[in-house]
């Protein structure tokens, strides 16, 4: 206790009491358990040897950076630097005190506990990378461009357009979009319009208006060079989170800055037997800490990638290919298999020599609750825990497919342009209303829907034609598809400027959802006049319709009765 008191005394010479205070507030909880300790010219940093930190909440909070105090003498062991507020009172010491032993512990179970571990965690997964990566578009942009703003905006592309989207969906997107945007003023001087139409069957369309307002930014307020620091790059583009600011950074500009996406967090919850819920803030922080602090600073883009890379390819969701993983030796998450695998063939558990996490006082904040007990069938897919994700909002809606077959140029549909905020703004789709409780209701709506774009259409009923089920990240939303062909003799007024009437060929290239062809795919299969419409749509039904073994294929082709020469073929009467 001396040596801790003249140490606080020299750190703050001019306020004895503050320094007493800390000792109160701080080292008594845990003097039982804390034979080595070391002390932090910007508070008290308590690092103790038998994996036990001490946390505190809004008072005591750590940087997102994940700041690391001076090492101590004996160089073991890291720790997290909590301070006590500056303002604090005797009255309410006994009050924070409570609050500090009542926080949870976290093991160093959990962490890089020495330089050489992590100095053999980053030569493993480079050395992998190298062997292994996949030879990908905006990665050979990235290696071979010499100008820095071209480089980063090859990047920052690539990263937006990954975001909820598998890689082999982002390739051919990605090509098409720096042929046609190569540089960051090209893109700046594109239309919306042009961005949703290159942008359709991607999904999330919102990250493409984003580029183009980021683009703009850089044009007309940055000189047309991008920001150089993760932090910058966050500040001044908008729609640029931590994780995109990260990329760009360490990718295009060699800054060691750590990223954590869905890749990563995976593979640093195996890794680090990480099994609390990722999205809870205090894992979340120590997600970040944990990728920055193994970000090796020499090659930090091909670090991050390398990350990335493995938990797309190795470290799996459902099925991980361990005996690949280049990092096996030093996954907490595979110790533990190997552990609960010896315990069981031994039938003796916990005699195995494999380190666990035992906190020694409450439950460590890093495990997995009680309540998710571990699971045997699972292996090292435990971590990381499952999130309870809330289930999407169902919505209903009326759409109608309106058509003038015999229009000049061709047939023609009808497409309006949906309001410039909210979801899919911006893109072109059929006239739709919210579905009504009757369907006599919901013709009714959805008629007049239509004339308020084209004016007074003859009394023809509507047809149902089937139904469309179209997921989004937030919403089911289950489309009743109609139609109606209207006859040529029909007058159509001028259309207002948000709405259009297209050619098929048209239609398939403009700035239309995924939803959007789903409905078209319907109403081509039913066109309306043809025959009755079912509940449900045709096309389903087809694609779900299994194809005839080749034995069945030859045994129908022998009983079926011979078909005479001039007989009109089946595509003929399909016509």
């Amino acid at each position: 206790m001396k040596v801790w008191t003249r140490r606080l005394l020299r750190l703050f010479p001019c306020k004895p009491c503050y320094a007493f205070e800390q000792i109160n507030l701080l080292l008594t909880p845990v003097l039982p358990e804390t034979p080595k300790e070391a002390l932090s010219t910007r508070g008290v940093t308590v690092r103790i040897r038998d994996a036990q930190w001490i946390m505190k909440k809004p008072r005591a909070a750590v940087g997102s950076g994940g700041r690391r105090g001076k090492q101590a003498s004996s160089g073991e062991g890291r720790g997290r630097c909590v301070r006590g507020s500056r303002q604090a009172k005797s009255s309410g010491l006994a009050r924070q005190q409570e609050e500090v032993v009542s926080q949870a512990s976290v093991s160093l179970y959990h962490l890089f506990r020495d330089v050489a571990e992590v100095t053999a965690f980053r030569k493993s997964l480079l050395s992998w990378y190298d062997r292994e990566k996949r030879d990908l578009p905006w990665r050979r942009l990235a290696e071979s461009e010499v100008d820095p703003d071209r480089r980063a905006y090859a990047v920052w592309v690539s990263e937006v357009m990954l975001q909820q989207t598998q890689v082999a969906t982002v390739i051919n997107y990605y090509t098409r979009w720096m042929q046609t945007w190569p540089t960051l003023r090209d893109l700046a001087s594109a239309s919306l319009e042009e961005v949703n139409q290159l942008w359709a069957g991607l999904g999330y369309y919102s990250r493409g208006r984003w580029l183009q307002t980021g683009a703009r930014k850089v044009v007309e307020e940055l000189g047309g060079h991008m920001p150089r620091t993760a932090e910058t790059l966050q500040r001044l583009l908008p729609g640029v989170g931590r994780y995109t600011a990260g990329a760009i950074a360490s990718i295009a500009f060699g800054q060691a800055a750590g990223v954590v996406d869905g890749n990563v967090v995976r593979v640093l919850c195996r890794v680090r037997a990480i099994g609390a819920d990722p999205r809870s803030t205090l894992v979340s922080q120590q997600l970040w800490s944990l990728a920055q602090q193994l970000v090796d600073p020499a090659r930090p883009g091909d670090f991050n990638q390398a990350a990335m890379e493995l938990g797309a390819t190795v470290c799996t969701p459902q099925h991980p290919l361990c005996s690949q993983c280049p990092v096996q030796s030093l996954c907490r998450a595979h110790q533990r298999v190997e552990r609960e695998q010896l315990s069981a063939s031994q039938s003796l558990p916990g005699t195995c020599d494999i380190e666990a996490c035992a906190p020694n006082t409450g439950q460590c904040q890093l495990c997995a609750p009680p309540t998710e007990p571990w699971d045997k069938t699972l292996g090292v897919a435990n971590f990381p825990r499952k999130a309870n994700r809330k289930p999407p909002r169902e919505e209903s809606s009326a759409i109608c497919v309106l058509e003038q077959p015999r229009a000049f140029g061709g047939a023609r549909l009808l497409l309006v342009q949906r309001p410039n905020s909210g979801l899919l703004a911006g893109l072109w789709e059929f006239p739709s209303v919210a579905a009504e409780p009757s369907e006599q209701l919901q013709c009714t709506a959805l008629l007049q829907e239509l004339q308020n774009w084209v004016g007074p259409l003859p009394a023809t009923r509507l047809q149902h034609l089937g139904e469309v089920v179209h997921s989004f990240s937030h919403i089911k939303l289950t489309y009743h598809v109609y139609g109606l062909a209207l006859d040529e003799q029909t007058p159509v007024t001028v259309l207002p400027a948000d709405a259009r009437w297209l050619t098929r060929e048209e239609f398939h290239a403009a700035a239309v959802s995924t939803a959007m062809k789903k409905v078209f795919r319907v109403y081509e299969g039913q066109r309306p006049g043809t025959c009755k419409a079912s509940k449900k749509s045709q096309v389903s039904t087809l694609s779900r319709r299994k194809k005839p073994s080749p034995g069945q294929q030859v045994l129908d082709n022998f009983l079926r009765p011979p078909i005479p020469a001039d007989a009109p073929s089946l595509d003929s009467t399909a016509q």
